[in-house]
């Protein structure tokens, strides 16, 4: 109790007197520290999940439901951390198992639970007694609160994962925890079901008892999973080290063994990392009961095809949400950050020369100039290698003529991919290739060669860029140039017959007879085109390089027809007003091709002179003339009124809407009435001074084989090559970088993804991204450092986000071939997974979020043979490092883990300790429970008992 000394009467301080008095009711620091774990217990009850998740309670990365709390605690000088774990969800039973789980519910099976520990470099307790006292402190507070939690404590050296534990059952029943792992020398008897279950019987059988004698109910369920053996990189690497030292990327050289996007179409440029890496199989087992260890040894001869259920989780490369890969974007970039260099100079030239130029440091060192083995092959694959015109519509995506580039396939359009793959993509290496290029593009007008990957005939392509332009319009005129070499070679070589031969091979012969309709340009009138019966009708019309002159003489034609010359032919029933003669449709010249600078200027003129009809007749006025004189030579009767209505038969106004009556003989009875045809010119065709019936006057009749060319191939072709010597550097590289993200784009565009909805519509944001982010290119209106600039960046962001995505797609639907609903659930995931960080990325480098991507999907019995595939049988190459230890092989592969769950159920009932319980209460409990988790050379142990103490 207590005691006291005698009182002192002097009057000493009443301090002095307390301080001899003991008193034995206060509590110790143990008792303390139970006390503190109390309070916290209580306040963690009373709040209750929802208000911990107000109140700070922190997300496990690895799990979705699963949060923690803690307190630091003091006991003894030392500082301990209590830990409780909790799930957001009621109720429920913990899924052995789960990938998403704790450790300590897989291994015990708990769900919420608290966990206390030292704060130290360890976070471990050394000390058995002290662990034992921490322990029961936690126990005797949980038991104060009425709290079902089970509290675990983490001994002995942190690689073996140890744990004690204890909970309250809330009856008389007590459950007790320990796990441990063995890392090296696992027993053999271990290694295999056999021994695991010998080993759990122990636990609760006699030692005495032979086990295979002794009969027990064991229920067992078993986890294994396998993994697919990840290739070595080194090929891929040591490739791509060698191209680097060489200055070209470019993927020709042959290949020490085939890649997995070998037949990808970005593969002819670079070879792109696999961004599956590999595929996890679980195969489950569900429960079984078991009665002796034989069962288990034909259970681990059992095939993982037997088990109920498949889960795999596939490995994805961490450069897809991280990091820069090499791929287009990447040299987009760069081709951007030349763009910005080339506002310094005023030739391409300048750029080759700075390394001479003391003042251009920055371009010596860091800017490397590709090889002469590199411009060889590159210019082999551009000028001789596949020369033929390239389907240019193929890969096209169909808003990718709303970007102003070269098409998919062109000449230009491979010259900017070349570019991008050349040393660095710098300036200079540019500068060197451009300089190159245009040699040998002068090379095939002086020798007249075809240009290669270029349509020499048809109109200009407007929609293109103007290099474009003038690249297909340099094709026409070295095709028109070898046609006039031809022409010249034969009239030399005829004598008697030059105008025969000149109409056999005139350049323009073999063109179509169709009327270009010039009148539309000429004054806004829509002329109508010949009909293709009205040219044809007569059966006559025939090509000029088939037609020969004396072959004309020989169809038995009248003799006013001889004086025809460049006809082709009668048009359908039409008849000259005057002679009454069929009007041939002639031979005529192509109207000029014009580039788009070539139409700015004529639009300029037109202002220049501010009469736009009287500059647009002028300029049609060669046109005219040259239809005029054909049509003349074609119907030598013909006036001018033939003409119209011919030409423009809008401007020809009939009065019966009738053509002519039924064809009748000149002799006939009622030619008087029904010829000629009753019609007039149209008012401006009849007027004072019309400016047709001026060149129609003036105009001699000439076919066209007579006539000048209305265009100058050598001339024109001049004029295009010094464009392309003269071109600016900053004018090269906007069309370049136009041409460059387009064709990048429609490189990738031809990828086989399996049609995933989600990258079809990433692929049209994509080219309408690009649409309008590259629209200031075309006007020529940008600057160095300028906001377009930074656009440009951005956008190669958005390139490589969906880039990585294409090649996500791409493997996907080549590993899931035979499975599509696998490749697009998981494709379906990754792409909810990985969209925030799309468009969060500036210039730099992405913020990338630490959490990856971890999701398990379950195979369908119609997919599991799919899957099985991709377990290939290890070679003697890939299996030398492991000596198959365990069963349950999957294509000779053993499980890398196996998770097993032994357990033993009891009735309260038959419990000799039933009759503290109440009446009526008879649920099962589990009073043994062990789980397993092992390899060949790792096992870890974790064992449940439940006892009444």
């Amino acid at each position: 109790m207590a005691s006291t000394s005698k009182v002192d009467l002097s009057g000493e301080d009443d301090d002095e007197q307390l301080e001899r008095f003991d008193d034995f009711t206060l509590a110790s620091s143990w008792e303390r520290f139970i006390s503190e774990i109390e309070a916290v217990c209580r306040q963690w009850l009373a709040d209750g999940p929802n208000n911990l998740l107000e109140k700070g309670a922190v997300k496990l990365d690895f799990s979705q439901k699963l949060y923690k709390v803690k307190m630091e605690l003091k006991y003894a000088m030392k500082s301990y951390n209590m830990e409780y774990y909790f799930e957001t969800s009621s109720g429920g039973k913990i899924a052995d198992g789960n990938s998403t789980l704790h450790d300590l519910q897989l291994c015990f099976g708990v769900k919420d639970f608290l966990v206390i520990a030292p704060q130290s470099a360890s976070g471990v307790v050394l000390d058995s007694p002290e662990a034992s006292k921490l322990l029961s402190a936690v126990a005797i507070a949980l038991t104060n609160c009425s709290s079902l939690w089970p509290a675990f404590v983490p001994v002995h050296d942190p690689s073996r994962k140890a744990y004690i534990g204890i909970q309250n059952m809330g009856t008389v029943f007590t459950r007790r925890f320990e796990a441990d792992r063995i890392g090296s020398q696992v027993p053999v008897r271990l290694m295999h079901l056999e021994g695991l279950y010998e080993l759990f019987v122990s636990k609760f059988a006699y030692s005495t008892l032979d086990f295979a004698m002794h009969l027990c109910k064991v229920h067992f369920t078993m986890t294994s999973t396998y993994r697919t053996i990840h290739h070595d990189d080194d090929d891929l690497q040591s490739l791509g080290t060698e191209k680097e030292e060489h200055g070209d990327n470019h993927g020709n050289e042959t290949r020490s063994r085939s890649q997995w996007d070998d037949d990808c179409p970005w593969s002819e440029w670079y070879s792109a990392e696999d961004p599956v890496k590999g595929l996890e199989l679980t195969a489950t087992w569900s429960e079984k009961t078991v009665e002796s260890s034989l069962e288990m040894a034909e259970l681990e001869n059992a095939s993982p095809h037997e088990a109920e259920k498949w889960m795999i989780l596939p490995y994805l490369s961490p450069n897809l949400s991280e990091g820069n890969r090499i791929g287009f974007a990447s040299q987009l970039r760069l081709l951007v950050d030349a763009l910005n260099m080339s506002f310094d100079a005023q030739f391409m030239e300048d750029f080759v020369s700075a390394v001479e130029n003391p003042g251009s440091d920055n371009l010596k060192s860091s800017m490397i100039v590709p090889p002469p083995t590199v411009l060889d092959r590159v210019f082999k694959d551009l000028f001789h290698e596949g020369s033929q015109v390239a389907a240019f519509a193929k890969g096209e995506h169909k808003i990718s003529r709303a970007i102003k580039g070269a098409p998919f396939g062109s000449l230009f359009a491979q010259f900017c991919l070349h570019a991008l793959w050349v040393g660095t993509c710098n300036i200079r290496a540019i500068a060197v290739l451009w300089i190159e290029f245009i040699r040998e593009v002068r090379w095939c007008w002086e020798e007249s060669q075809p240009l290669p990957k270029m349509q020499a005939n048809g109109s200009i392509d407007l929609s293109t860029c103007l290099i474009n332009q003038k690249l297909q319009m340099l094709a026409i005129c070295i095709e028109k140039k070898c046609e006039m070499n031809e022409d010249f070679q034969d009239c030399v070589g005829s004598n008697d017959h030059t105008y025969d031969h000149m109409e056999e091979d005139s350049p323009v012969g073999d063109k179509t007879t169709n009327k270009q309709k010039h009148g539309d340009e000429f004054d806004g009138i829509q002329d109508s085109p010949l009909t293709k019966d009205g040219l044809h009708g007569s059966g006559t019309t025939t090509s000029r390089r088939s037609m020969k002159h004396g072959d004309i003489l020989s169809t038995g034609l009248k003799s006013s027809d001889h004086n025809r010359r460049g006809s082709a032919g009668a048009v359908g029933s039409m008849k000259l007003l005057k002679s009454y003669q069929s009007m041939h449709a002639p031979f005529t010249q192509d109207a000029p091709l014009m580039t788009e600078d070539m139409h700015e200027e004529r639009l300029q003129a037109v202002e220049a002179f501010g009469n736009s009809f009287s500059f647009s007749a002028q300029l049609e006025k060669d046109i005219l003339s040259s239809d005029m004189s054909a049509f003349k030579a074609a119907n030598p009767d013909s006036v001018f009124e033939d003409f119209i209505r011919w030409h423009s038969p809008g401007d020809w106004e009939n009065d019966d809407n009738k053509e002519s009556g039924p064809s009748k003989s000149p002799v006939t009875k009622g030619l008087k009435d029904d010829w000629p045809p009753h019609g007039r010119l149209s008012q401006r065709m009849s007027e004072q001074g019309n400016l047709w019936r001026k060149i129609w006057n003036d105009t001699p009749a000439l076919p066209v084989y007579e006539q000048k060319p209305l265009i100058d191939p050598f001339r024109e072709g001049e004029k295009i090559l010094h464009y392309l010597e003269t071109l600016r550097p900053h004018q090269l590289l906007e069309q370049m970088v136009c041409t460059s993200f387009r064709v990048s784009a429609d490189t990738l565009n031809q990828t086989n993804f399996g049609g995933l909805k989600q990258m079809t519509t990433k692929m049209d944001q994509l080219y309408r991204t690009m649409a309008s982010t590259l629209k200031p290119l075309q006007t020529n209106h940008v600057s160095g450092n300028s906001e377009t600039i930074e656009d440009l960046r951005r956008l190669c962001v958005i390139f490589e986000h969906v880039e990585k995505l294409l090649t996500l797609a791409s493997s996907l639907h080549r590993t899931f071939l035979q499975a599509p609903r696998l490749s697009e659930t998981i494709f379906t995931d990754y792409y909810n997974f990985y969209l925030p960080r799309m468009g969060t990325g500036s210039t730099g480098s992405l913020e990338v979020d630490e959490k990856e991507f971890d999701v398990k999907y379950q195979v369908m019995t119609r997919e599991r043979q799919c899957v099985s595939n991709m377990f290939t049988p290890p070679t003697a190459n890939q299996s030398w490092r492991k000596v198959l230890s365990m069963g349950n092989l999957l294509n000779g592969h053993e499980p890398i883990v196996r998770e097993i769950i032994f357990s033993v159920r009891d009735s309260l009932r038959n419990n000799h300790y039933a009759a503290h319980n109440p009446r009526g209460f008879q649920r099962e409990i589990e009073t043994y429970r062990m789980y397993i988790c092992g390899t060949s050379n790792d096992l870890r142990v974790a064992l449940s008992v439940t006892s009444c103490d």
